[in-house]
């Protein structure tokens, strides 16, 4: 074979060739041509990587076909077969066998398929024996030519043999060297042509017969053969015979659900169509399905041919499936429940499965299905509807709650299903021994009624339990009537309006009214509640309104009523600006400082104590010996924990009426609302193990909506929160902008340096060491990251190169503070405002400062409101994300990302917030390239993390996982 002279005419030309060991393959090559335009014996196998070279004999989609041909070459097709580097040689005389050829030819089979179909119009060879690629021109014929076949039949034996049709003529195939050049499809070589077939003809059914005019089946062997291999023919062929009968029939068809209860006390479902008199399973790929008949007395073989609309058998078990049902196995056509994570624990396939017929029995029956019931173990369920009936009665306490279960004909009073549902028990036998299954909808929606219910006997529930009964004429159950009052204490908008307090000093805005008309709806029913709107939507001013409202009203009736409102040390000085500013006539006691009074007489000459939680605390039994009008605690997730002292400490305190204040009555975890919610409404949400068990696990753990959907329903009464969104029109508007800063060299150095050596230590660890071990040095890690990607000077004092952030900040603020703003700056570091405050300080530039440590913090806010030459306010996130009213402010820089964004918003309500008039601007400074811009991308893919409002580092690191820290670090 000699090198092509590409200077020269050459061409692109396919070969059909025979290999020793692996059968027929195709091979492009290139082709010298002579002066005259004929083929020379100068040729060259050509590849992928080689083709290009010959660019002007290739047509547009030829590199392509060169490409699927480059996988058909021998070494490629040896690596499918064997992993280690070997010579074909070798392989072919030492490895290669029977099983690996029956392994690899049917995928050269398909491949080479593919091929023939993309090369119809190219210039197509046989290769000779001594591996010239253009001996013969092969035609591909342009249609699929037809196979039938034919059984002759007599006494003695049966006759088989093919003839082939293309376009309509007979073709003489046998004794004419004819080729199977690929069997799955079948492709045939027939005197220069190579025909392709209809109906996905295997070429093994025609190369008996390439050499032979017919095969010949014995009468003592005819029956096997009948069934094994002529009903397979019919189901997929054309087929002439003579001596036995073939009847086709095309039957109405209707579906059959067949469910299957096992000995062993499983269950699962079967699909299957009825098409006439014959029954066939689901999951079929032939249109046709052939059953035999031997009549022995007449020996005769009756082969009855049953068409099926396959689409429309597929149609039906999608529509099984998109309801619930899954296919576990595909070579079995059982049919079983998707697991979720909402199935209550311990339900087994048979529950589960009985369950899904129920609640879907009307649609089935209409949908035409027959529903079948085969029982191996004398267990029998019953099928159909299942509904209840509910009527709930206001009594002047509680609530009455009757109701009645219909299992098919038979009516059970609800209460006998009272065990049943408190103990996850799904079966309840019925008066004729059929097992009624309770359905799994049921356990989730009555368990709370029953385990809140106070007598055993009937369904009583306490008025504080509204929200069960609210949820029980949300949830659509046949039914359920409600007297009208009841209905109409959860519709919001409809509570009366109450006139403003009139000495309250100015007014409230729409929303803050509704709130304030909130507070005595909850009042006149004797609940608790949490106001938990954002923060700056004025949660102090609504309730200073109701307090001055009830110090009128007591007044005209001659009583002195004292409130006592519970806070953090932080609060107390904003609460008592509010105070003067909106309720001034509120005679108010600040119960705080080494020196207040060690006894409660004095607090009756008061209409408000404030005091803080550490106090509440201290003076617990002083504390616990006063009957207060209102007990109101700010910032309620301070109890979150209800083993904490401040929970131990205000839940014994004694009053009327309770509130609980928090934007984020959810700081870390669901089971945040317990204490707050037990605070407001004691027995609300049952004891702590049954909130833990029921609610707080199911929901985090396996993301319970329908849980989390129930919990909601409890305490939406008691829980009123608007949100900014909503409240926007009265607000201005605030933009956003992200600042990428560039690390200087030096920091960028730095930075690599101890990012390798914790990636390194870090990953050298198992995934569970990771998880469970080095929580603390996973965080170490990323905090030291993100102080070097703020400035290195953070982590190391003798540092003198550049920060990028730094300049980046520096240059952007000078740009604000010349047009004569006010700047909020936070960061969570307090070493990065120490950084700023050298820099100040240097170039002589006043501002303010706030930090955990600060003890003046009145002074300082007062003095960044009222000081016009103070045009910057430094605060530490920590010690100044609540409770800070700055809304003289209009831009706010944030230095560093939060990991949960709820907590920049926290940071950033402290301008934006009601009373604000100016446009907002919220700069974001995040260093590229660094772990920053990681906690960015991954804030966007931690949504639940988000939305459990997760605020604190340490909460964030316990639901990374492995591959989140990889990219972290990466």
């Amino acid at each position: 074979m000699l090198r092509i002279d590409t200077q020269k005419p050459y061409s692109l030309v396919y070969s059909l060739c025979q290999h020793e060991f692996l059968g027929y393959l195709i091979e492009p090559h290139i082709v010298q041509l002579n002066p005259n335009g004929e083929f020379s014996l100068t040729y060259q196998r050509i590849f992928s990587n080689t083709a290009r070279e010959y660019a002007p004999a290739l047509e547009d989609n030829d590199l392509k076909i060169i490409k699927l041909l480059d996988e058909l070459e021998q070494s490629e097709l040896i690596k499918k077969m064997h992993k280690k580097a070997i010579r074909p040689r070798e392989f072919f005389s030492k490895i290669f066998d029977k099983k690996l050829f029956d392994y690899i030819r049917p995928k050269i089979d398909k491949k080479l398929a593919a091929i023939l179909q993309l090369i119809r119009d190219k210039p197509l060879y046989l290769m000779s024996k001594e591996g010239w690629p253009v001996e013969e021109k092969l035609t591909i014929a342009p249609e699929p030519a037809s196979v039938l076949f034919h059984f002759r039949r007599n006494a003695e034996e049966t006759r088989y043999f093919p003839t082939i049709k293309y376009q309509g003529l007979r073709i003489d195939f046998m004794y004419k060297n004819a080729q199977i050049i690929s069997n799955e499809p079948a492709w045939l070589l027939l005197e220069g042509t190579l025909y392709s077939f209809e109906q996905d003809l295997d070429g093994k059914k025609l190369s008996p017969f390439l050499n032979k005019r017919y095969i010949s089946i014995p009468r003592n062997t005819e029956y096997n053969y009948f069934d094994r291999f002529v009903r397979s023919l019919i189901t997929k062929h054309h087929v002439y015979a003579e001596g036995f009968d073939i009847k086709t029939y095309q039957h109405e068809a209707s579906p059959l659900l067949k469910i299957v209860n096992t000995a062993n006390g499983d269950a699962f479902a079967q699909l299957q169509f009825k098409y006439g008199p014959y029954t066939f399973d689901a999951g079929s790929e032939h249109k046709v399905t052939v059953r035999m008949d031997y009549k022995e007395s007449e020996d005769l073989y009756t082969f009855h041919r049953v068409k099926r609309s396959l689409k429309w058998e597929e149609d039906h078990l999608q529509e099984l499936l998109n309801l619930g049902l899954s296919k576990p196995d595909p070579l079995f056509n059982n049919l079983n429940i998707k697991k979720h994570p909402e199935h209550i624990d311990g339900a087994t396939n048979t529950h589960l499965l009985i369950n899904w017929i129920n609640v879907n029995h009307d649609f089935l029956i209409n949908k035409g299905y027959q529903i079948e019931q085969k029982t191996e173990n004398h267990r029998k369920y019953l099928l159909g509807n299942t509904k209840i009936d509910l009527e709930v009665k206001e009594e002047n306490d509680w609530f009455d709650v009757h109701a009645i279960v219909r299992f098919g004909p038979y009516e059970i009073p609800f209460i006998q299903l009272r065990d049943h549902i408190l103990h996850q028990k799904r079966e309840f036998i019925l008066p004729s021994g059929e097992i009624a299954i309770i359905p799994e909808a049921w356990f989730a929606q009555f368990n709370n009624l029953f385990y809140y219910s106070a007598n055993k006997g009937s369904i009583q529930l306490q008025k504080h339990h509204i929200g069960l009964i609210n949820d029980l004429s949300e949830s659509n159950i046949q039914g359920l009537s409600m007297e009208r009052k009841l209905q109409r204490l959860q519709e919001f908008e409809q509570i009366d309006d109450i006139a403003q307090p009139l000495h309250f000093k100015g007014s409230l805005r729409s929303y803050q009214k509704a709130g304030y008309n909130w507070f005595h709806f909850l009042k006149n029913y004797h609940f608790g509640g949490c106001l938990a709107d954002d923060m700056g939507l004025g949660k102090t001013v609504q309730t200073l309104a109701l307090l001055q409202k009830e110090r009128e009203e007591l007044q005209e009736k001659g009583i002195q009523g004292t409130s006592l409102i519970i806070m953090p040390t932080s609060l107390i000085y904003n609460w008592q600006s509010e105070a003067e500013k909106f309720a001034p006539a509120l005679n108010i006691l600040i119960h705080t400082g080494t020196n207040r009074p060690k006894v409660n007489d004095h607090f009756g000459k008061f209409d408000v104590v404030i005091t803080t939680y550490g106090i509440a605390r201290v003076d617990e039994e002083l504390l616990q010996g006063f009957y207060f009008h209102y007990i109101i605690l700010d910032e309620s997730q301070n109890i979150k924990n209800p083993s904490s002292k401040s929970f131990k400490a205000v839940k014994e305190l004694r009053s009327k009426y309770r509130l609980t204040l928090s934007g984020t009555p959810v700081e870390n975890s669901v089971g945040d609302l317990w204490s707050q919610m037990s605070f407001l409404n004691p027995g609300l949400l049952g004891s702590h193990a049954h909130f833990q068990s029921d609610f707080v696990i199911p929901i985090e753990k396996k993301k319970d909506e329908e849980k989390a959907r129930k919990l909601q329903a409890i305490i939406k009464p008691f829980v009123l929160r608007r949100t900014k969104d909503q409240v926007a029109r009265e607000l201005p508007p605030k933009s956003e902008q992200i600042f990428y800063c560039k690390m200087s060299d030096e920091q960028a150095e730095y930075y690599e340096k101890i990012k390798s050596e914790y990636r390194n230590v870090l990953l050298e660890q198992s995934l569970d060491e990771l998880m469970v071990k080095s929580q603390i040095q996973v965080l170490q890690g990323l905090t030291k990251l993100r102080q070097l990607a703020n400035h290195p000077r953070m982590v190391d004092e003798d540092y003198e190169g550049e920060s990028g952030k730094f300049e980046n900040v520096v240059h952007t603020l000078d740009s604000v503070l010349s047009r004569g703003h006010k700047v909020l700056i936070f960061s969570q570091f307090v070493k990065q405002l120490e950084i700023f405050r050298r820099h100040f300080d240097k170039k002589k530039i006043r501002y303010a400062y706030l930090d955990g440590s600060t003890r003046n913090r009145e002074d300082v806010v007062n003095d960044f409101r009222n000081n016009e030459e103070v045009k910057l306010f430094l605060i530490s996130i920590k010690a100044g994300g609540v409770g800070l009213n700055l809304i003289e402010a209009d831009y706010v820089f944030i230095l560093d990302p939060w990991w949960n964004p709820a907590v920049e918003q926290q940071a950033i309500d402290r301008s934006h917030r009601i009373g604000q008039t100016k446009n907002v601007f919220i700069y974001k400074f995040i260093t590229k390239d660094s772990v920053e811009e990681k906690i960015l991308a991954l804030q966007d893919r931690k949504k639940t993390i988000a939305n459990q409002l997760i605020t604190t580092e340490e909460s964030f690191v316990k639901s990374l996982t492995a591959d989140d820290i990889k990219e972290l670090l990466s």
